[in-house]
């Protein structure tokens, strides 16, 4: 079990490991674009949901509890990039087969025609 820590008064959420290593990818490739969006969560203690704006102003910090970075699924960081960036902004979904494309990926023409 990770965590991840919003703001300088420390406020954070519990997240497995696995998810955690997905959803920094996520964050730090949105902030890389400079885009800013909502991040919202349930809380682990059945308290209700919280949603954090994430913008490149607020510090994070993901901790790791894990000493070994889990194997990262493609499709899933895809699907996450995809929520991130629609009007409810990001939140954690369930992770997808990683030879599952993505939900707005595009699948290459089948058949003949294709050549």
């Amino acid at each position: 079990m990770g965590r991840f820590i919003y703001d300088a008064a420390g406020n954070s959420v519990d997240i497995e490991d696995r998810t955690l290593a997905h959803l920094r990818i996520v964050v730090m490739n949105k902030l890389r674009r400079a885009e800013s969006f909502m991040f919202d969560v349930e809380m682990g203690d059945g308290s209700g949901r919280r949603s954090f704006w994430i913008n490149p102003s607020v510090p994070l910090q993901f901790h790791f509890y894990g000493s070994r970075p889990p194997r990262i699924n493609r499709a899933w960081i895809e699907e996450l990039m995809l929520v991130a960036s629609g009007p409810n902004g990001l939140s954690i979904i369930p992770e997808p087969d990683e030879d599952q494309p993505a939900a707005g990926a595009v699948s290459p023409p089948a058949g003949p025609a294709a050549r």
